[in-house]
């Protein structure tokens, strides 16, 4: 999992700046000034994972026995608390992106379009390549993410609130989308 993410990050950079382009061409202000703080995240984000060296023989994740599941795509998943706790952060940051995304589609009076924006296509915010495959983090930061953006693009609070300065989903919402039971 790790090494095949490792290769598949190559290609971000170019992906980036096709959006960056076109978000240029298309004059919006807000959304482009999102994706460069996005970017930026998504880039310190990747260093400060590739700086830390994993000590497979001292790391809990790689010794806890499996004690949870999860339903995604009609089939059942096994993890343990650490994977657990890792796919609730990827809805965490999915719906904080995505409210900001909304927002700044909101300001630039720019349609409401959630899939269209870079950060819901590339769903690899805080992904780095170990607990779980891609596919399913970017299926549970995407979640997050459609909410965050209808909150932030309406300028409501159904799916979550903003406080001291930070996007949270609600915890209700986020035991909606994925719950993880003890078997």
């Amino acid at each position: 999992m790790h090494n095949d993410w490792q290769r598949q990050r190559k290609n971000y950079q170019y992906q980036y700046n096709r959006y960056a382009e076109q978000y240029r061409h298309s004059h919006r202000g807000n959304g482009s000034r999102y994706l460069n703080d996005y970017w930026r995240r998504w880039l310190a984000q990747q260093n400060r994972w590739n700086n830390h060296r994993w000590d497979y023989y001292n790391n809990a994740f790689f010794y806890t026995p499996y004690n949870y599941r999860y339903s995604y795509g009609g089939n059942w998943y096994y993890t343990n608390s650490y994977g657990v706790s890792f796919l609730q952060q990827a809805i965490r940051d999915g719906y904080r992106e995505g409210w900001y995304a909304g927002r700044a589609d909101r300001h630039d009076r720019w349609r409401f379009d959630y899939r269209g924006s870079y950060a819901y296509m590339d769903a690899s915010f805080g992904y780095y390549g170990y607990y779980t495959d891609l596919g399913t983090y970017q299926y549970y930061f995407r979640q997050g993410f459609e909410r965050g953006y209808r909150d932030g693009y309406y300028n409501r609070y159904q799916y979550g609130r903003y406080d001291n300065g930070a996007a949270m989903i609600l915890p209700a919402i986020l035991s909606a989308i994925f719950t993880a039971a003890l078997y």
